[in-house]
């Protein structure tokens, strides 16, 4: 119900005057926090309040293109539909700039052709400054007649396509405007007449006088010097804001640079001691394994020596063994020569008998 316009408002353009503005920025509007909280109730007198509180114009900004506070003014005077008196009153408000474009903008998408031009034309004497919100949500620095000029050269002003008007002179052809008049005539005609007073002989002195006077004295000049100059500072101040914003990202830039270097040494140093690490691994292993296989060779060695030591031990008796075997080996020839024998006649026979080879007697 807030966001439907005025019954007793009338179409505009053969439409509702809200379908002036783009749907999808209508619905952005309507979903926009300003516009439920401000906007909400108010009538064509306390619109003005509002207007006053304006501080820089625009369209919509941000990555989700929010609407600023001066397009949902405009939506809302769409929807309210104020008088044209007061429209008039807003345009030719002097104290309050904002005000004096929220009039210009309403009335450029409402009004008539020799409307638009009559009231427009006039603001192309003011020269001060305005401050317009860009799509990126920065500030840039324009002056009143400049947004005149886009309102009426222009198709598109604040994200809102505006609707066609006809060239002045295909209206002035018509009838339909008088001729403009520039507000520097008066300063063409005070030269002329001092081209004339030249003509009739006046002293120069008194012409340069004069002549410097109005030169230097005319409003209009002293306002365009003015606006030189503050274009002037603002051009140089852009200069070194875009000169100090390039210097730090090349700032910026060399620092990560040096970072990506410094990590990149700290990596190759990391794999470097790692392969340190693992060749100093490998080679203690490598070490190990022939420290084992030295000692299996010794053992092995070891062994074969105590083998064959043994077996030549075993293979070369003692003296106490040879006696042993010696003394073994009589008992076994006394025995076996019978010699030993209790009988003296037997042992006798039987040691002749060995004497002569024959074999001991078996009593």
């Amino acid at each position: 119900m807030a966001n439907r316009t005025d019954p007793m408002a009338r179409n505009i353009h053969g439409t509702n005057p809200q379908n002036l503005v783009e749907k999808i920025l209508r619905a952005k509007i309507y979903q926009n926090a300003y516009w439920k909280e401000q906007c909400f109730g108010l009538t064509a007198e306390t619109l003005v309040d509002k207007a006053m509180e304006l501080d820089h114009l625009g369209g919509t900004y941000g990555g989700n293109r929010r609407p600023t506070a001066f397009m949902c003014l405009v939506l809302k005077m769409l929807q309210i539909q104020p008088d044209k008196e007061i429209v008039v009153e807003f345009i030719k408000n002097e104290d309050y700039k904002y005000v004096r474009a929220l009039g210009a903008f309403y009335l450029r998408i409402t009004g008539t052709v020799a409307d638009v031009y009559q009231y427009l034309e006039p603001l192309y004497n003011d020269y001060r400054k305005l401050r317009m919100k860009l799509n990126d949500g920065r500030f840039s620095l324009t002056h009143v007649d400049e947004f005149i000029d886009e309102l009426l050269t222009k198709d598109y002003s604040c994200d809102i396509a505006l609707p066609r008007v006809q060239k002045r002179w295909t209206l002035e052809a018509t009838g339909v405007l008088e001729p403009r008049r520039s507000a520097l005539e008066d300063d063409f005609e005070e030269e002329e007449e001092e081209e004339k007073d030249e003509k009739d002989g006046e002293a120069m002195d008194t012409d340069d006088r004069q002549r410097d006077y109005h030169r230097g004295r005319s409003p209009i000049r002293e306002r365009d010097r003015e606006r030189d100059r503050d274009r002037d500072k603002d051009r140089d101040r852009d200069r070194e804001r875009d000169r100090d914003r390039y210097r730090n990202r090349d700032r910026d830039i060399d620092r990560d640079y040096d970072r990506g270097r410094e990590r990149e040494r700290d990596r190759d140093r990391d794999r470097d001691r790692y392969r340190e690490r693992e060749g100093r691994g490998e080679r203690e292993r490598e070490r190990r394994e022939r420290d084992r296989d030295g000692r299996r060779h010794r053992s092995r060695s070891r062994s074969r020596d105590r083998r064959d030591r043994d077996r030549r031990v075993r293979g070369t008796p003692s003296p106490q063994r040879e006696e042993r075997k010696e003394k073994k080996k009589e008992k076994k020839e006394k025995k076996s020569d019978g010699t030993d024998h209790p009988d003296p006649e037997i042992a006798e026979a039987n040691r002749v008998r060995a004497s002569l080879g024959l074999k001991p007697l078996r009593v």
